[in-house]
């Protein structure tokens, strides 16, 4: 006999649970009519998408799901759905996968580990299973489990000694740079280690600063790849098991994963997608510098939206050179996208005129630099306002760790597309998008990077060179390491300090950055939360 499931990679709509419900719904009836599956299996909590958060806290979270469940129990007869939700027993509420067969939920398990560390914090929501569910699906013995149960060893285990023959694993892991090679070792481990086949069912889609990269995927007993879904995309693809004296996977489609540089590229543009869309803007608007950054964010936009969803505002100040305009005006030609050139220096004479009496007597410094960036600040979130487009801000990860952003003026806007990227690989991204195209002039990779707040600046007459910084700042924000560890490592002693007290001192500018897009294994946000006032 043959067993056929349709592996159902959404993209889903945190909250919005009558919508995830007709989703799934359609989804089944299309796996059951058009692809005569057996069964679907979709991602962990795909009733609520991942993660919630406090909506969990709401007690009307709950009614809706009840309510979800009975109409999606009542639409999909003649397919067996395998499905995520919360489910509230007794006072208590559990990560739940559910079996839906003929109207009715047959079986119900309910996840044993919960993650409660770098994004997540399912601890604070959930109360673990304790045991295993095994269900039959057309005569074979299926268990269930939920994401975290696969890298433990007790969950699988338990299903196999329970008599499972085949285990359906529901998934909403984010993406980082690494991650899926993490996953399918993993999974393969866990099938030798027990001699069962494993479903991995990922979610896909931007959730705020997290992307679901897909890329679901089928093991053998023996732990060999036997089918991959594609990643960064919505997919519904068939599984058939022959269910004989074994149950095995027939060989399928094994799509590539991508390399780290398209891997990030893919999540930025997806994560921008969604976020954009998601909450109902209109498009997107950004500052076009003619520096790399904004060059980058520019040309995600425009591959996430399209040309006509995005503007950018060319924004020339008395240091701004004229190279910058040009290469600004030849990428926003080169990517189609309107564009305009609006000059700050009337506004910064006004300011300056205005705070005269503040100013007077004193040198100039970064106050001076600061008010150009605010009046930039000012003017994007005018036509931002206006147009109803998000205002895209142009920061990277290593100016963000050390503070090298300015409250109110290039930090100002809805969401940060390369918040989590730091400075190399910002330029390795944009040499990986001139591969696809030439859309960023060459000219923009290869000058010196500057603010153009001040004469002849560059970002290196502030900070150490990006190859010494990009290095401290992996070993401190994203490994942990204690200072001395990383002067041991062969570091200069004043350049670690110097770039740790930065870190530690930007806190708050960090607190009130906008959301953005989490690529690494740690990000400034949900991963890294730090007390804005510390004698540490």
């Amino acid at each position: 006999m043959t067993l056929r499931i349709a592996l159902a990679q959404l993209n889903l709509l945190v909250g919005d649970i009558a919508g995830n419900a007709d989703s799934v719904i359609e989804a089944a009836r299309r796996a059951r009519d058009l692809q005569a599956a057996h069964a679907i299996v979709f991602p962990e909590l795909t009733l609520t998408g991942y993660p919630p958060e406090d909506l969990l806290l709401r007690p009307e979270l709950t009614v809706r799901v009840e309510r979800a469940l009975e109409r999606i129990c009542r639409s999909t007869a003649g397919i067996d759905l395998v499905l995520g939700y919360p489910r509230a027993l007794r006072g208590r509420l559990f990560n739940t996968a559910g079996v839906i067969r003929q109207g009715r939920i047959v079986a119900e398990y309910h996840k044993q580990y919960l993650p409660n560390y770098s994004v997540f914090d399912e601890k604070r929501y959930f109360v673990p299973g304790r045991d295993a569910c095994v269900c039959d699906i057309r005569g074979v013995p299926v268990a269930l489990s939920i994401c975290e149960d696969i890298w433990e060893t007790g969950p699988a285990a338990q299903a196999a000694a329970a008599g499972a023959r085949l285990l359906l694993n529901l998934n909403a892991s984010p993406f980082h740079g690494g991650k899926a090679p993490e996953r399918e070792e993993l999974v393969q481990k866990r099938a030798r280690a027990n001699g069962i086949p494993i479903v991995y069912v990922n979610l896909v889609g931007g959730q705020d600063e997290l992307v679901f990269d897909g890329g679901s995927f089928v093991v053998d007993a023996r732990g060999e790849l036997t089918q991959r879904c594609e990643f960064f995309a919505e997919s519904e693809e068939i599984v058939e098991f022959d269910t004989g004296s074994r149950v095995a996977p027939r060989p399928g489609r094994v799509l590539p994963v991508p390399d780290e540089d398209r891997g990030v590229y893919s999540a930025l543009v997806l994560g921008v997608r969604d976020y954009v869309i998601k909450n109902g803007f209109r498009g997107a608007v950004l500052g076009l510098s003619g520096g790399i950054d904004s060059a980058l964010t520019l040309a995600v936009a425009v591959d996430a939206l399209g040309a006509d969803q995005v503007e950018v505002v060319m924004m020339p100040s008395r240091y701004t050179q004229s190279m910058s305009n040009e290469d600004a005006e030849a990428e926003a030609r080169a990517l189609g996208v309107k564009y305009r050139s609006i000059s700050i220096e009337p506004a910064f004479q006004t300011f300056l005129g205005m705070l005269a009496g503040e100013l007077a007597g004193r040198p100039v410094d970064t106050t001076e630099e600061n008010i150009q960036a605010r009046c930039r600040g000012i003017v994007l979130m005018a036509i931002s306002n206006k147009t109803g487009r998000i205002l895209l801000t142009t920061g990277n990860k290593s100016e963000m760790a050390v503070g090298y952003t300015t409250l109110y003026g290039d930090m100002a806007g809805g969401f940060a597309p390369i918040k989590d990227v730091p400075k190399l690989m910002v330029y390795r991204l944009a040499r990986y998008r001139n591969s696809l195209a030439p859309v960023i002039p060459q000219r923009v990779i290869d000058r010196p990077p500057s603010a153009e707040l001040a004469p002849e600046q560059k970002d290196q007459d502030s900070l150490p060179p990006y190859e010494i910084l990009d290095a401290v700042l992996k070993r401190y924000v994203e490994q942990d390491q204690s200072v001395d560890d990383i002067i041991a490592a062969g570091f200069e002693e004043p350049e670690v300090v110097r770039i740790a007290r930065l870190v530690d001192s930007n806190e708050y500018k960090r607190r009130q950055a906008p959301p953005g897009v989490r690529i690494t294994r740690r990000a400034f946000g949900r991963d890294r939360r730090y007390p804005l006032t510390s004698g540490f």
